[in-house]
This record gives C-alpha cells, sequence and structure tokens, in this order.
C-alpha cells in the first residue's frame, strides 16, 4: 500500500508530497463545515484524483500526525497492491429510518471477500446504534467495522458527508475492503471518570432520556452543572457524558453524549438509544486519564496490526469533539499518547467527531462510543 498526503489552506491551496507511483483508489479528506460546504474542496480533489473514489466529511477540528487544524482540509490518497474497494452511500431521511439505511449500505457492500467497512454517517439526523444495527444484521457481528459521525465543531447545526461527490447534508457514506492481503484494526478507549450515584433510566423513548430515578434527567445536570452551563447545552453538556450500563450485558459499558436538549419537557436527547431500566452514571474529565485512554486505543491497534506488513501503513483517528473542548490545549496530549503508541512509521490522519464506530476490544461488538478516542489501522500483507 502507497500513502500520499495533501493538505489545504486558503493562503497556499492544495500541498502535499510524495506522489504515487501509480493512481490512488480511495481518497479520504476532512475539514470544517464552512471549509466543505461550497463544495469546491471536493472538485479540486476530483481534478487531481479524476479517477479515484473520494470519501470524506466535515469535522469538529482536523489531525494530522501530532497536529490539530480548523481551517485546514486534510486529505489522503491510498493505492493499493491487491485490495479491491467499494464506495456505496444512502440519504437518511430521519433517526428513525436509521436502521433501514444501514441495512441498505450492507447490502450494496456484502461479498465474501469483504475484509473491513469504513462508514461516515451524517452527525445529526442519524440514531447511530440503529444504522450499525442494521448493517450487522446483514453483515454479521465479526466483520469490522469503524468510522465516525461527522461533526461541526460546537455548532450542531448541519454536517456533510461526501462520497464521489460533493458533501451534502443527510448521508451516509460506506467504503469497502475486499481481500485476504487487506488488514484491519481497530482500538478505542475513554479514560473518563466516572462520579455520583448509579441512577436508573426509568423512562426512555430510544435516544431520548424522559426520566432517572423519576425525575427529569434535566434536573440532574441543572444539579450538578448549574444554571448558566445548562443553558449553553447540548455543547456544555458535552464535558458531561454519561456512562451507560446494562446488567443484561455486564462486558458492555458505553459512553453517551448530550446531543439536544427540550428545556420545556425537560428531557435530554443522546446520540443514539439508551433502553428503560439500564443504569446511567455521570462522568467527567481527568486530563490524565483521557491522554492513557488515547494511548490505550493506539495500543490495542498497533497490537493487533501482524508484522508481515508491506508498504505503508495507515491510521485513522476518529476522536470525539467532546473530548477536544474538554482537554482544550491538553488535547495534544491524547495525540501525543497514540503516537508513542503507534510509532514513527505510521501515517496519521483524523478528525473530531459527533459519534466514534469501533468494535470494543471486551465484547468486540462493533459500537457506536461518544467521548472515546478510536483508532482504525489499515495496511496490506506482504504477498
Amino acid at each position: 500500500m502507497q500513502i500520499q498526503y495533501r493538505h489545504w489552506n486558503a493562503a497556499h491551496g492544495w500541498r502535499g508530497a510524495n506522489a504515487l507511483r501509480e493512481p490512488a483508489q480511495l481518497v479520504l479528506y476532512f475539514g470544517s463545515r464552512q471549509g466543505l460546504a461550497s463544495g469546491a474542496r471536493y472538485r479540486e480533489l476530483r481534478g487531481l484524483y479524476p479517477d479515484s473514489h473520494i470519501v470524506g466529511c466535515s469535522t469538529g477540528g482536523q489531525i494530522h500526525g501530532d497536529d490539530i487544524s480548523d481551517d485546514e482540509v486534510v486529505a489522503v490518497a491510498l493505492r493499493f497492491a491487491h485490495t479491491q474497494v467499494r464506495v456505496v452511500n444512502e440519504v437518511i431521511e430521519s433517526r428513525e429510518t436509521s436502521r433501514a439505511c444501514g441495512g441498505r449500505l450492507a447490502r450494496q457492500v456484502m461479498a465474501e471477500d469483504l475484509a473491513g467497512l469504513f462508514v461516515l454517517s451524517d452527525g445529526l439526523s442519524v440514531n447511530g446504534s440503529e444504522l450499525l444495527a442494521g448493517m450487522t444484521e446483514l453483515l454479521g457481528p465479526n466483520l469490522p467495522v469503524t468510522g465516525g459521525l461527522a461533526g461541526d465543531g460546537a455548532q450542531f447545526e448541519q454536517t456533510l458527508v461526501g462520497a464521489d461527490g460533493e458533501p451534502l447534508q443527510n448521508r451516509v457514506a460506506a467504503v469497502g475492503f475486499y481481500g485476504n492481503s487487506f488488514r484491519f484494526t481497530h482500538g478505542c478507549a475513554g479514560g473518563w471518570d466516572v462520579f455520583g450515584p448509579r441512577r436508573k433510566v426509568t423512562k426512555s423513548n430510544g435516544p431520548v432520556v424522559e426520566e432517572l430515578d423519576g425525575s427529569p434527567p434535566l434536573d440532574l445536570y441543572t444539579r450538578y452543572l448549574g444554571e448558566e452551563e445548562v443553558a449553553a447545552m447540548p455543547g456544555s453538556g458535552l464535558a458531561f457524558p454519561l456512562r451507560i450500563h446494562d446488567e443484561s450485558e455486564p462486558d458492555r459499558q458505553i459512553v453517551r453524549s448530550v446531543f439536544a436538549v427540550d428545556h420545556s419537557a425537560r428531557t435530554l436527547t443522546f446520540a443514539a438509544d439508551i433502553p428503560e431500566g439500564c443504569t446511567a452514571q455521570l462522568m467527567r474529565a481527568n486530563f490524565d486519564s483521557l491522554a492513557a485512554g488515547a494511548g490505550e486505543a493506539g495500543r490495542q491497534a498497533r497490537r493487533a496490526l501482524a508484522d508481515e506488513i508491506a508498504g505503508d501503513k495507515l491510521a485513522i483517528l476518529v476522536s470525539c469533539t467532546g473530548r477536544r473542548k474538554v482537554m482544550g490545549q491538553r488535547t495534544q496530549d491524547e495525540l501525543d499518547a497514540v503516537a508513542a503508541e503507534l510509532g514513527d512509521d505510521v501515517t496519521r490522519i483524523g478528525f473530531y467527531s459527533y459519534g466514534e464506530i469501533a468494535p470494543p476490544v471486551a465484547s468486540g461488538r462493533c459500537e457506536l462510543h461518544n467521548q472515546t478516542m478510536t483508532i482504525t489501522m489499515i495496511a496490506e500483507a506482504a504477498a
């Protein structure tokens, strides 16, 4: 596998190095919503790579190597020696149609030699857990699926996804990788501290939590955050996610961020379903633990990648917009922790998201995460 990195900014346009010896099969790109909305960046990439699949999304910040940028667009072009690539996309009409959308995508990529699936989804109009459920129902629980939900910084106004076309709202794209030579490993970890008592979700409707311990959930957040912070939700709520635990699945603990607030009903909407009867516990940041969690994600992904690799190696980092908001200037710490685990021989690119997709080590089942660092490693085995 060969990798070419490019980046764009308003001062110099597109720049890159290490030209590929043969045309790329796949180009991945990430940028701010404002930077991608006109479609100009896609059209420029199409001019540079006329025969390639081109897939990308809007973000809450772009990652390249050790750097985080808000005003650049970053991209990698990939040339595989033995792997085939297929790109599909679907319109997602509403959160209620997420499972059906996932099923439609899965039917388009299904094949005996499908080795892995990388998904980029609109970050606002989707129920992420239902989207993945629709995929895994057809593809099975053992196929590795990773990716993330597009972001819009702290604005929560509009997110964009592009798949061989200009980036648009309400889109989900999936990149399928095929063949025995393809290597697709992953890691994910959080690092948040829990505080306060566990509370039972006594009433919920899909992703909408209506009662915790019989009381409106916004009352709980008001008690801990104060009126000023609650008035700034959902943005301020990124710093205080919930850890969800279902006693019927003891190896499954997931983190959910507040996605929307109904101040009149005092309810909270999260990025994916929160079942009635499960327990929820507030979480808060510990900077050292968050950085250590990112390092653990890198360790998992690198450890799973065997040594018989031919050519370049790519790591796609998808971390949460909430982690960046909380860590502030110390966000660099999580990138440094990942770099220490992956090593200097791995190209790193990625973005800050509204939701992260990866199978956790404990269960091995693909999940939608919030407030988590996830890493996807892509490489090819030697012939």
